[in-house]
C-alpha cells in the first residue's frame, strides 16, 4: 500500500506544483579498521576509479578498482594492501 505522502507528492507533480528541495546532509564516518587511506593509495597509484574497499580480519584491504582502457573496456584490479 502506498503512503500517503507518495500519493501526495505524485499528485503534487502531475498538476504541475513542484515541491521544495530537502537537504539530507552526508555523514561520513570514520572508524578502527578504516579502508580509507588505502584504497586513495590504491587510487593514487592506478589512476583508477574505487569499486570498493573492505577490511580484512587480518588488518589489511582489499581495494577494487576499474583501471581505464585505451578506448576498450577498463580492467578490474583488486588489491590486498595494508592499512
Amino acid at each position: 500500500m502506498s503512503s500517503s505522502v507518495t500519493i501526495v507528492a505524485l499528485a503534487a507533480g502531475l498538476a504541475g506544483f513542484s515541491l521544495p528541495a530537502i537537504d539530507v546532509p552526508t555523514v561520513v564516518v570514520r572508524a578502527a579498521g578504516d579502508c580509507s587511506a588505502a584504497a586513495a593509495q590504491v587510487v593514487a597509484e592506478t589512476g583508477g576509479e574505487l569499486l570498493s574497499a573492505q577490511p580484512t580480519a587480518d588488518g589489511k584491504c582489499v581495494v577494487t578498482v576499474l583501471i581505464p582502457g585505451n578506448g576498450g573496456r577498463p580492467k578490474k584490479v583488486t588489491v590486498k594492501v595494508p592499512m
